[in-house]
C-alpha cells in the first residue's frame, strides 16, 4: 500500500476515531488500533502509534463536555496522579508481553466487551445519587481506577477510558454524560506519559500517527455533541451496544491475524 493511500485512509480513520472518542469517552483507539494494523502497522506500532492522536482527541471532546458542566476536575485529579505513574510502568512493560503484541490486542477486545456490558447495564443509582457526594467520599476508588486505567493506557495504547467509563458509572454511580466527560479529561492526561515512553522506545510510526492526529479533533467535537444532546438512558444503551459490536469485530480480526502469523 502506498504512503499516500495510507495517509488518506488514516484521515478517515482518525475522524471516525474522534467521533467514537467524543461519543463513548474511550479515547478512540478501539477503532484506530485495529484499523492501522489493517494498513500494515506491526502489533507494537499499532499500540504506540494511536497514542499521539488520543491526546488531541480527548482534549477536544473534554472541552466540549466541560462547556456543559460534565467534567469533574476533582475526580480528574484523583485519577490522574496515580494513573500517570501506572501509565509509564505499563508502557515499559509493553515490550515484554508474550505473543509478539497479539496478546495486547486480544486483551483490548476483552476489555471492550466488559465495557459494553457494564455501560449498557448501567446502575439505578446513577439516577438517584449526586456524583459530587460519591466522589467526595471515594477518593480511594478514584485512585484505584487511575492505577488500573493508567496501566491499561501504557500497555495497550488506548487511553484507559475503556475502564474508566464503566467504573465511573457502575462503581461511583456517575450519570453517563458525567462519566464520559470526566473520562475524556483523564484520558488526555494519561496518554501523555504513555506517548512519551512509547516514542522513546521507538514504537510510534508517524506515517500512521500523523493523519490520525489531524482528523480526530473535529471528529471528537462531533461525537461529544451527539452524546450531550442525547437522552441519558438512550446514550447509555447506544454506548453499550456500540462497544459490544466493536469488541466482536476487534477480537475476530486479531484472532485471524494471530492464526496467519503461526
Amino acid at each position: 500500500m502506498s504512503d499516500a493511500l495510507i495517509i488518506i485512509l488514516g484521515i478517515g480513520i482518525g475522524f471516525a476515531t474522534g467521533v467514537l472518542s467524543g461519543l463513548f469517552g474511550v479515547g478512540g483507539a478501539v477503532i484506530s488500533t485495529p484499523a492501522i494494523r489493517a494498513l500494515g502497522a506491526t502489533p507494537i506500532e499499532a499500540v504506540g502509534s494511536t497514542l499521539p492522536s488520543i491526546i488531541p482527541s480527548a482534549i477536544s471532546g473534554a472541552l466540549r463536555y466541560r462547556r456543559d458542566g460534565f467534567v469533574h476536575l476533582d475526580s480528574v485529579a484523583w485519577v490522574a496522579l496515580p494513573g500517570v505513574v501506572a501509565a509509564i510502568s505499563g508502557a515499559l512493560l509493553s515490550d515484554h508481553v508474550p505473543g509478539g503484541g497479539h496478546a495486547l490486542m486480544l486483551a483490548t477486545s476483552m476489555l471492550v466487551a466488559y465495557t459494553a456490558f457494564r455501560t449498557a447495564r448501567g446502575s439505578d443509582a446513577t439516577r438517584d445519587v449526586e456524583a459530587h457526594d460519591v466522589r467526595r467520599d471515594s477518593w480511594w476508588r478514584l485512585a484505584i481506577i487511575g492505577l488500573s486505567a493508567g496501566l491499561l493506557s501504557g500497555l495497550l495504547g488506548i487511553g484507559g477510558g475503556l475502564l474508566m467509563v464503566p467504573l465511573f458509572v457502575g462503581w461511583l454511580h456517575m450519570p453517563i454524560k458525567n462519566a464520559i466527560g470526566t473520562s475524556l479529561a483523564c484520558v488526555a492526561i494519561l496518554a501523555i506519559p504513555s506517548f512519551i515512553t512509547h516514542q522513546l522506545l521507538g514504537h510510534i510510526n508517524w506515517l500512521y500517527a500523523a493523519p490520525l492526529c489531524i482528523a480526530v479533533i473535529p471528529g471528537a467535537r462531533v461525537g461529544a455533541h451527539l452524546a450531550i444532546t442525547s437522552a441519558e438512558d438512550v446514550l447509555r444503551k447506544v454506548v453499550g451496544i456500540g462497544l459490544g459490536v466493536l469488541s466482536i469485530i476487534y477480537a475476530t480480526g486479531e484472532i485471524v491475524a494471530l492464526l496467519r502469523s503461526n
